[in-house]
């Protein structure tokens, strides 16, 4: 997700020079110098005290750490975290301002397609929040959120889904391949399929449930295979997966932050 925000910068005509990369592993300094010439360091160093926006990317269970190392010099910055589990109250207490914003992202930011979930502290001005959303807009769209607990739903709808969405192409490949069709004409066929009835429902803005009804003839077969899912409780279950993510984000908030 980090290099998703800082090619997002680049792309966007950011000086990388001035974009400072605290890294500890050397391989990954080197990469990320490769990649987008940005400024790669192992620790904290002096010219952080210039920096305007912070952005946190880094696991959960090393964040304090990492926040020790850098508090003298970050805290007049806006602090932006794309973790998980960690709550904003702790990345005040660990940062020393009250000028943060946590952002839930997807992995479709990668290629400029994801979807980020918001929520600003009270310390965090508009012009923050507007920061914010432009540092993000490379990778995708954003969603504001009043309460910082929505976060947890936001995860488990759009920040696990894309996994679900994954698991789904699995299932219609492994389908196809059992009807006798190739690994790749499956695998065409599923992407294209589920691309394109994604962005008929971006477009159409009718409800999903009338986009089903509209290509679902009784005694068809569209209407066989629904008849098997519905047999099968696969969209309760797809629910109560929904809410176990939701759960553990919680767990983890509770854990962690």
């Amino acid at each position: 997700m980090a290099s998703a925000v800082i090619g997002g910068l680049v792309a966007g005509g950011h000086d990388p020079a001035a974009i400072v990369v605290v890294e500890p592993f050397e391989a990954q300094r080197a990469r990320l110098r490769a990649d987008f010439g940005v400024t790669a360091t192992a620790g904290a160093v002096a010219s952080l005290a210039r920096a305007g926006l912070v952005v946190w990317a880094v696991k959960p269970q090393v964040f304090k750490q990492a926040a020790a190392t850098c508090r003298e010099r970050v805290a007049s910055a806006l602090q932006l975290s794309v973790m998980a589990g960690i709550r904003s109250s702790a990345i005040a207490a660990a940062t020393g301002t009250e000028r943060v914003v946590r952002a839930m992202p997807n992995t479709p930011a990668l290629i400029g397609q994801g979807i980020a979930g918001l929520y600003a502290r009270a310390g965090a001005s508009a012009d923050d929040r507007g920061w914010v959303e432009r540092v993000l807009a490379p990778t995708g769209r954003t969603l504001w959120v009043a309460r910082e607990v929505d976060l947890d739903a936001v995860t488990a709808l759009s920040g696990s889904g894309p996994a679900y969405v994954f698991f789904l192409v699995e299932a219609m490949m492994q389908a196809a391949a059992e009807m006798g069709l190739g690994a790749e004409q499956g695998r065409v066929l599923a992407l294209a399929t589920l691309a394109g009835a994604s962005e008929l429902a971006l477009r159409s803005g009718e409800p999903p449930s009338l986009l089903r009804e509209r290509v679902t003839s009784k005694g068809g077969t569209t209407h066989a295979a629904l008849t098997v899912l519905e047999a099968a409780g696969v969209k309760q279950a797809l629910i109560d997966a929904i809410r176990a993510a939701q759960q553990r984000a919680s767990e983890l908030g509770d854990e962690f932050g």
